[in-house]
């Protein structure tokens, strides 16, 4: 029998659960009709949206009552990790978004390639420079990067010690890597600073780790996930964050329309 859990503070359809290039009137239309309060968007899109972004995008948001409040993803740890100045460049443009829409949140990612201390500072840093745009940030934990597990992420976050910094937990990375739902429900609940659900197979669908995550997910009730147990060690663990429904798939890719219907449709299933 499925458990059912709160409705979390506010929902998020994130950038990646549609094609990277699909139209942004079309992505913001789709999450305003399905129940989501706000959009995530990856710098490299934004980047592409000069002379409509800010204003035309604003007017879009406004139209349809949606947040932009998820940026992705500054990976290396930022300009002081090995991110080095691609992460720079993609950092100025993640400052434009959050002072231009007030986001809340910014998706970080590995490598880290150096001992935790030194990890910990170069994030640090990044959380700094996010502070003064408003932001807080969340390290991901990717098992295609060497922070693999929770573990991993909350030794880098905990050397880092910023209000601001936290850690991400993706289900996905959770059920395909360590798959510790103790190491999730004793967290603080500070430190989870961002959620992001779907749901899949046991046994990947595809040999590559990174193909199959970002082809293969599903609604929430459509794989074989421990959806619950995860929301249940969420709720222990005190997380108070929206949750942002990453569903990356080729479905999903080829029509949009029901895609997002299912994700919507999915969340519902599971709060109470």
């Amino acid at each position: 029998m499925r458990d059912y859990h709160p409705r979390p503070p506010s929902l998020v359809l994130s950038h990646f659960s549609l094609d990277r290039q699909h139209p942004n009137a079309d992505r913001v239309r789709l999450a305003a009709a399905n129940g989501f309060d706000s959009i995530g968007l990856f710098v490299g899109n934004y980047a592409t949206l000069e002379g409509f972004a800010p204003g035309g995008l604003r007017e879009l948001l406004d139209e349809h009552g949606i947040r932009l409040a998820e940026i992705e993803v500054i990976p290396g740890l930022g300009r002081d990790g090995v991110g080095g100045e691609r992460a720079g460049e993609m950092e100025e443009i993640a400052f434009r978004m959050a002072d231009e829409f007030g986001c809340r949140y910014l998706q970080v990612i590995g490598p880290a390639d150096m001992p935790v201390a030194e990890a910990g500072a170069a994030f640090g840093a990044l959380c700094d420079r996010a502070a003064d745009h408003g932001l807080v940030t969340g390290l991901e934990f990717l098992p295609f990067t060497d922070i693999v597990t929770v573990h991993d992420a909350r030794a880098v976050v905990e050397a880092a010690g910023r209000p601001n910094g936290g850690i991400c937990v993706d289900i996905w990375h959770h059920e395909r890597g360590a798959n510790d739902l103790a190491a999730i429900a004793t967290l603080p609940g500070e430190l989870i600073t961002g959620v992001q659900l779907n749901d899949g197979t046991r046994v990947p669908e595809d040999p590559d780790y990174y193909t199959d995550c970002l082809r293969n997910r599903r609604p929430l009730g459509d794989g074989e996930f421990d959806v619950d147990g995860f929301l249940s060690a969420l709720e222990t663990a005190g997380c108070a964050v929206p949750w942002s429904l990453e569903v990356c798939s080729a479905s999903g890719w080829a029509d949009a329309e029901a895609h997002v219907a299912a994700i919507g449709e999915s969340v519902r299933r599971f709060v109470a």
